[in-house]
Formats: structure tokens, C-alpha cells, sequence
């Protein structure tokens, strides 16, 4: 690589420093507190990968993703799942037109973001409906398939397992996402500003920060930061570790995990990874950045245990315990 080269990237690499600042700002005149929470969903915006939000409802979960759309110059849609939604309702269709020949009218799933808002109300049928669009980035009608829009992002949200009149996400579905990012009840001072901020006459204006080309660009950027060969290590020695019954598994894992997660855990970490270094101004991420991003990446990629529910263990605590 030559040193004109070099100055370029590290020029966009500090450009994408300020943005992501910028971004941040613009969504906190809306969202109040939830810090963690908005890195997270951008860093993943970032590194081209989908979110799970899981939160009781009024936590502000489909709000966050309107506004994260709103300072984004790109398409957006949301859908609403419900039990009665069809495939056909979110991919789109063939029809007769006038001529007698068919032909496809697009779904809501051709945009650049797409909000699946309740995506546990609606029966797997439908939920299997998403994975080829979140996968592939296409999707196949009547034996042709259509290319979605670039960028293109899954930003889901979803309503605890517990809770009345829900189908369970399969594991294949949850793997597609690339962060669950769970959502809390805000602190007393942070629910006092919500208050204020929500019951007053004033709406909060929303500038665009950042258009489709510009986030494509920081998304190829991302993928060329260099990795040590130690970090990548680290990084699935980790994910081995989740593994019950295997060579890295640990005494705590054997005895509170039924199994652990799948190889594309280990290229989310160094994807994140990556990501994280670079949006807090290093230019090749070490093994903090991997445990930074560890957690969301692989809290619904392992599945504890009965043993592990009767004694309380949350497998935050089991995966934290492998760092």
C-alpha cells in the first residue's frame, strides 16, 4: 500500500469518527439515555450486519429505529408484524396485468431499512420469509429473484418470550442477526427528560447526516482494517469456548450451556470488532474490542441449560466468565 493510499483511508477513517459523533447527537435529541443501545444498532448499520432489539413494550424500540432512519438519507419501511401476515404481504407478489402476463409488485421489504417491528407475533412461515432477504440480500418470487437495495438492513424488534400470543424466533433466524441487543427500563432521572421531553408541544427537528453511498464507503472501510493474528485468535478461541463438550469448553460452560454458538459468531466478533476500533479512533482493534462487542453477538447464539435456569445463571454471566 502506498502512503497516498494510507492517508486516504486514515482520513476516512477519522471522517467516519466525526459522523458517527454527528449521528449520535441527532438521535439524542430524540432518544434520552439508551447509550449503549445506539452504538450498538449503528455499529452494526456499520458493519453491514442486522439487530434484534428485545425489550418490554414502551421501552422505545421502534423509536429508536425511526430515528435512526429519519438522520439517515435512505429508504425506509416498517412492517408490522401480526399472526395473519403472509409471506407475500412483506416480499410482494405476481399479478396479471392488463396484457395477461404476470408481473411482480414489489413488497415492503424493498427498502434500505427495514423496521420488523413484533417480528415474534407473526408464525414462522413468515418469519422464514426474512431470512433469504437478510442472508442473500434478494429475494425469489415466482422462480426469479430480485437484488434489495444497498445498503440493506433488518433492524427487528421484539416483545419477551414470556409474553402472550408470541412464536419463539428459530435459531437459523437468530443467527441471521448480527446483534441482540436487549433494552432496559430507563433510570429514574432519564424517565423524568422522557417525560418532559414527550408532553411539551415542541417536535425536535432531525437533520440527514449521512447518505446511502457514504455508508457503503465506511462499510468497505471497515472490512479493510488490519487485524492482528493474535486478536483473531482470541476471538474464536472465545467462541470455542461456548462450545459444550468440546477441547476449549470450560467446567462452567459443560455444565450450563446445551450448546454453543456456530462459526459466523467468530466473524461477527472481528466484523464488530473492527467496527468498534475504528468509530473510537484506533485504527486496528486489540482484544478489548472483541470483548466490547462480544456480548451482543453471542447471547442468542448460546442456549443454557435447565440446570442453568433453576440456579439463576444468565448467560451474560456465562460468557462474561469466558473473558
Amino acid at each position: 500500500m502506498n502512503m497516498e493510499q494510507k492517508r486516504g483511508e486514515v482520513a476516512e477513517a477519522e471522517a467516519l469518527v466525526k459522523v458517527y459523533q454527528s449521528l449520535k447527537q441527532e438521535i439524542h435529541k430524540v432518544i434520552v439515555g439508551q447509550e449503549e443501545v445506539i452504538d450498538q444498532v449503528l455499529l452494526s448499520i456499520f458493519c453491514n450486519g442486522h439487530s434484534l432489539l428485545v425489550g418490554v413494550p414502551g421501552l422505545a424500540k421502534t423509536l429508536l429505529i425511526k430515528t435512526i432512519s429519519e438522520v439517515l438519507s435512505l429508504d425506509f419501511n416498517r412492517i408490522q408484524f401480526t399472526p395473519d401476515l403472509m409471506p407475500s404481504d412483506i416480499i410482494g407478489s405476481e399479478i396479471l396485468d392488463e396484457n395477461r402476463h404476470f408481473k411482480f409488485i414489489k413488497g415492503p421489504l424493498f427498502a434500505n431499512i427495514i423496521l420488523a417491528d413484533e417480528i415474534n407475533r407473526t408464525p414462522p412461515k413468515t418469519q422464514a420469509a426474512l431470512l433469504e432477504a437478510m442472508q442473500e440480500k434478494n429475494v425469489t418470487a415466482g422462480g426469479k429473484e430480485y437484488a434489495l437495495g444497498k445498503p440493506f438492513f433488518v433492524l427487528a424488534t421484539q416483545n419477551p418470550i414470556e409474553q402472550e400470543g408470541t412464536y419463539p424466533l428459530p435459531e437459523a433466524q437468530l443467527d441471521r442477526f448480527m446483534f441482540n441487543i436487549i433494552l432496559d427500563y430507563p433510570s429514574f432521572a432519564e424517565e423524568v427528560a422522557v417525560v418532559k421531553s414527550t408532553t411539551g408541544s415542541q417536535a425536535p427537528e432531525l437533520s440527514k447526516i449521512i447518505s446511502a453511498e457514504e455508508i457503503l464507503n465506511f462499510q468497505n472501510l471497515i472490512r479493510q482494517v488490519p487485524v492482528a493474528d493474535n486478536v483473531v485468535e482470541y476471538a474464536v478461541q472465545l467462541v470455542g469456548k461456548t462450545r459444550p463438550n468440546t477441547a476449549l469448553a470450560t467446567d462452567k460452560v459443560n455444565e450450563f450451556l446445551s450448546y454453543g454458538a456456530g462459526p459466523r459468531a467468530s466473524q461477527y466478533l472481528i466484523l464488530g470488532a473492527k467496527g468498534h476500533a475504528l468509530v473510537n479512533g484506533k485504527y486496528s482493534p486489540d482484544i478489548e474490542d472483541v470483548q466490547a462487542v462480544a456480548l451482543p453477538i453471542l447471547r442468542h447464539r448460546v442456549v443454557k441449560n435447565y440446570k442453568a435456569e433453576a440456579e439463576g445463571l444468565s448467560v451474560e454471566d456465562i460468557i462474561r466468565s469466558l473473558f
